[in-house]
């Protein structure tokens, strides 16, 4: 079994008992915004990232690191949830837990996610234009974007939604140029 698919089964028990307690404490939207918030400090902090997934740091010092990280406006339930896996060893699994809880939650919202490469930072209409174009090819009743920005496709996106890619790139574009010169 590959390691992927052993963290993506223990993460998901946790992310549906969470899902449930939000769902019945009317948090589920705040939990997501947490998570988001979360997996984006995971991203872009390796040194915030490493510190959690170390399993030699002592527990207490996670939990005091998480707790200032994640505020005093977050629910205690998440705050205890948090708490609860780097007592049980599974801290480790937070970003796995995070992703299930936040595809949880599009299911619940009837969203679909999108993920955008762009070549630089999207304007709010360029993001509109994106939401509305994945809505018309997907017929979805919402959508969430994650965007992330690689320069090396010199201009326009790369758009994928589930197992679907839409490449608007240049660097696509020159690509299937290239293909169809060759032929």
């Amino acid at each position: 079994m590959s390691a992927a698919l052993l963290s993506m089964e223990i993460a998901e028990p946790y992310a549906q008992a969470l899902m449930s307690v939000a769902q019945s404490h009317n948090l589920t939207e705040q939990f997501g915004e947490s998570f988001r918030a979360l997996e984006s400090l995971l991203e872009q902090s390796k040194d915030f990232r490493d510190f959690v997934m170390n399993p030699i740091i002592n527990a207490e010092s996670k939990k005091s690191v998480l707790r200032q990280v994640m505020g005093d406006d977050t629910s205690p339930y998440l705050i205890n949830f948090l708490m609860l896996l780097v007592d049980k060893r599974r801290i480790i699994f937070l970003e796995q837990i995070a992703s299930q809880y936040l595809e949880l939650l599009r299911k619940l919202n009837q969203t679909i996610l999108a993920e955008v490469t762009a070549a630089r930072e999207l304007s709010e209409a360029q993001t509109q234009a994106i939401i509305d174009r994945v809505k018309s090819l997907s017929n979805a009743q919402n959508v969430e974007i994650k965007t992330s920005i690689n320069p090396d496709i010199i201009g326009g996106v790369i758009i994928k939604v589930g197992s679907q890619v839409f490449d608007a790139s240049i660097r696509g574009q020159l690509r299937r140029i290239s293909i169809n010169l060759g032929s």
